[in-house]
């Protein structure tokens, strides 16, 4: 068999490159295996350090959430009213998941956004105007038909 033999067998493994796989004392001594294990752990604190890096200056506050429109009044008010719905058992407790009605709790939302509104009276646009008024008619129509069927049904 010659070494320079491509079609030389080997009792070895061969790697997939088709070159044998070395063994530790091919590598090297004690001392260059500790040289290679030294640079490698230095390159894997490295990408640890650049990644550490990327994520802090990409993160915002809340890391891993997904970026949030900036708040606004039809937001705000957004939010009261599907509270409110959820208040009126017109949508699951989005904490429980079950539906419940709880008059009392959806009357003092309807009344928080009623709030906003008045407050806001002269400083909101023609359209917040009109989401405003649009949510607060819509609420006040399911409080009555809700309070009206739970009065029927006692």
């Amino acid at each position: 068999m010659w070494a320079g033999d491509s079609h030389a067998q080997s009792d070895r493994p061969e790697k997939q490159s088709g070159q044998p796989e070395k063994s530790a004392e091919q590598v090297g001594s004690a001392d260059e295996r500790i040289v290679v294990d030294e640079e490698w752990k230095a390159r894997v604190e490295k990408e640890k350090r650049e990644t550490r890096q990327q994520r802090q200056s990409s993160s915002s506050p809340g890391e891993g959430d997904p970026p949030l429109p900036p708040p606004t009044l039809t937001g705000l008010a957004s939010s009261f009213s599907m509270q409110a719905l959820a208040a009126l058992g017109l949508l699951p407790d989005p904490l429980t998941g079950k539906v419940e009605v709880r008059l009392n709790r959806a009357r003092h939302l309807i009344d928080t956004i009623n709030l906003l509104y008045e407050k806001t009276s002269g400083n909101i646009t023609p359209e917040e105007k009109q989401a405003l008024e649009q949510m607060l008619h819509e609420l006040r129509l399911a409080y009555v038909q809700i309070q009206a069927a739970q009065q029927r049904s006692s």
